[in-house]
């Protein structure tokens, strides 16, 4: 009997150490679960209220098919910054503590959901630059959080992903090619990109881009 109050009340512990809220706004659902009892409030309440702010935009730009229904985990076991997969996004809290501004990792993690590609779509320098592009263009608060893009340095690469690869977007946006990162992310999504799609959106490949930019970076 003993043992079997034990197990009773660990299930217990268990149970109210995972809170769960579910909020519905402007036909989208957020499904927030909080596997830490330290984790603070005030960072909770602005990562609802960053998603409610930009997931709703980054859907009517990029994609208005994606998900209505999103869950947000909080999951101390967790040892990255964030990462989403199938709708789920999990956060580790001790990033939040040491950086309680940063709410708009959300940003760029809610647009891989957004962006629902495939497995094998195009390359990973394009889906973590997109979702950087779209961090720079869309975040509530990146200041906030000291998230900038870099400044252009030779030894960069366009393969070299997230802002590196942001900022080259946002170069080419600014640039004469207005639209290409909305049309690049569609053509990501039905899995049809080549090594042929950037003459077919500018006219030049991507290395002759890259040489443009790094000619007069500039933004």
């Amino acid at each position: 009997m003993t043992c079997f109050l034990a197990l009773c009340l660990l299930v217990q512990v268990g149970v109210r150490a995972e809170t769960r809220d579910t909020v519905t706004r402007s036909g989208y659902t957020l499904i927030f679960v909080n596997q830490d009892t330290a984790f603070d409030p005030a960072v909770k309440a602005r990562l609802i209220s960053t998603f409610f702010t930009v997931y709703p935009k980054e859907a009517a730009l990029y994609n208005p098919q994606t998900l209505t229904r999103v869950t947000f985990v909080v999951d101390p076991s967790y040892n990255g910054v964030a990462e989403t997969g199938g709708g789920v996004t999990r956060f580790n809290p001790q990033w939040f503590k040491k950086h309680p501004g940063d709410v708009d990792v959300v940003t760029h993690e809610v647009m891989h959901i957004v962006q629902a590609y495939p497995n094998g779509a195009g390359p990973g320098w394009i889906t973590e630059g997109i979702a950087d592009y779209v961090r720079y263009t869309l975040g509530v608060d990146n200041a906030g959080a000291n998230w900038h893009l870099p400044d252009y340095a030779p030894q960069q690469s366009y393969r070299n992903a997230y802002r590196v690869t942001a900022r080259f977007f946002a170069w080419l946006e600014a640039h004469g090619y207005a639209g290409v990162i909305k049309k690049l992310d569609g053509i990501m999504r039905t899995a049809t990109y080549t090594d042929g799609t950037w003459i077919q959106l500018t006219g030049k490949d991507v290395d002759q881009l890259w040489a443009d930019y790094a000619a007069n970076p500039a933004l």
